[in-house]
């Protein structure tokens, strides 16, 4: 299960969104305008940047846009 921590106005949240959206990529995506997303968020990457996506599939977490994109390529193929 994808979960991605984003921020609606962030350009790098959107980024990655709209590879999701483009790619029917399945993800529970986890708005840090919401108090308890970002405790989250603070609890399993440690800082509070966004975008921040965790596969608990695979046990991965990645920061930033471009790795994130990267990672889930490689999991499409």
């Amino acid at each position: 299960m994808l979960e991605l921590f984003i921020s609606e106005t962030c350009p790098y949240s959107i980024k990655v969104m709209d590879f999701f959206e483009a790619n029917n990529i399945e993800y529970t995506k986890r708005d840090i305008a919401e108090p308890a997303n970002i405790k989250i968020l603070l609890e399993k990457g440690g800082k509070s940047q966004v975008p921040f996506l965790i596969d608990s599939e695979h046990g991965m977490s990645l920061y930033e846009s471009e790795d994130i994109i990267d990672y889930v390529k490689r999991l499409k193929r």
